[in-house]
């Protein structure tokens, strides 16, 4: 066992909802101490940084509710029970923004918040938009905006894009545009 290792030993569920679980956790420290934490277990999610034919990216607009505002996002869901990221990227994609596409290139996997969740996210990439059709959730409301890349990184810059995916969208197209 590495030495910053902790070894559960204990779990009590505090709530399982339809899209997190709540756990709270007894572990045992390196030190031989022992502590509690708060785990999220999540069932992953995925976020698409699509650009259109005018190069411009696409993002969805809404209200988000532990935020009490509404937000610019890149399009994004969570993973279904046994759905592969990769399926859940291009269903998710026609599901908020109405295109759909003939490519998907998967750019990065990260967790959202390892202080307390497990949530992995993955980042998608596609610049190969088609037509497609809208089919929101009966509880989500959103709207569709494309954005050039010099006024995502405004967006970003005077808070109007403040979400970690959506800032590493716009930080992604900004080092794909240095390469050119």
């Amino acid at each position: 066992m590495d030495r910053l290792t902790e070894k559960k030993k204990g779990s009590t569920e505090i709530f399982k909802g339809k899209i997190v679980h709540l756990l709270v956790d007894k572990v045992g420290l390196p030190n031989g101490n022992e502590a509690t934490r708060e785990v999220v277990r999540h069932p992953g999610a995925v976020a698409i940084i699509a650009v259109n034919e005018q190069g411009e990216m696409l993002l969805v607009r809404q209200y988000r509710y532990p935020l009490d505002k509404i937000i610019y996002e890149i399009p994004a869901g969570k993973l279904e029970p046994g759905e592969h990221p990769n399926d859940s990227a291009i269903r998710e994609l026609e599901e908020e923004t109405g295109h759909r596409c003939r490519r998907m290139e998967q750019v990065a996997s990260f967790y959202s918040s390892p202080g307390f969740s497990d949530e992995l996210l993955n980042i998608y990439f596609t610049d190969t938009l088609t037509d497609g059709s809208q089919h929101l959730d009966d509880d989500e409301f959103l709207e569709v905006y494309a954005v050039g890349l010099d006024e995502a990184v405004q967006m970003v810059r005077d808070h109007r894009i403040a979400d970690a995916k959506t800032v590493y969208a716009v930080q992604y197209l900004q080092l794909k545009a240095a390469k050119k």
